[in-house]
């Protein structure tokens, strides 16, 4: 495998090793032990979670706080999406910064996000599928959802007029009062 650290470097893009003749594909989606070889990284994924999304939904931005916050290991088995991560870390030097990716099921990259950082996703294709290893359990008086347009960010999402949830409308904190115990 391949690790690109982005723009804020404790992002990783993973670009897997796939191997391709005329039968189709075959690459190892997660391997612990490579993982780690590559990033430096020893985490212990608990839980996996899958979406299915249509054009023009976009989920997020959401975290969880201490002591339940989730690093992420994210992709796509169907469909593309363009995945951002928001650094809500204080003292980074790129706090309130963002970096995005396409992911999609022909290109096969992954995206870690470490824990302080909220994660969403703007889809581009139909009957997209997104999955995720989490690191930490879900917790739901423990998420956050952070507006999604909020100007403080300022995420370029490929979208003009998304389709959002509720709680993504209407819960969203702006940015600037958001208090990060990261």
């Amino acid at each position: 495998m391949n690790i690109v650290p982005l723009h804020i470097p404790d992002v990783l893009l993973i670009e897997p090793k796939v191997f391709e003749d005329e039968r189709g594909y075959f690459f190892e989606s997660f391997n612990q032990a490579a993982f780690k070889d590559a990033t430096g990284l020893s985490l212990d994924f608990v839980q996996d979670n899958e979406s299915l999304s249509r054009k023009g939904v976009l989920r997020g931005l959401h975290l969880q706080l201490p002591p339940h916050e989730q690093g992420k290991l994210v992709r796509v088995v169907s469909g593309s999406v363009f995945d951002v991560a928001v650094d809500v870390r204080k003292s980074s030097p790129h706090y309130g910064k963002w970096c995005g990716a396409i992911l999609s099921a022909d290109n096969k990259k992954q995206l870690y996000l470490p824990p302080g950082f909220a994660h969403g996703f703007a889809v581009l294709e139909n009957h997209t599928v997104f999955s995720y290893k989490c690191t930490g359990y879900y917790h739901k008086e423990s998420e956050v959802c952070l507006a999604w347009d909020d100007p403080l960010p300022g995420i370029e999402w490929p979208l003009d007029d998304p389709i959002i949830s509720e709680k993504d409308r209407f819960q969203a904190t702006a940015f600037a009062n958001f208090e990060s115990p990261f």
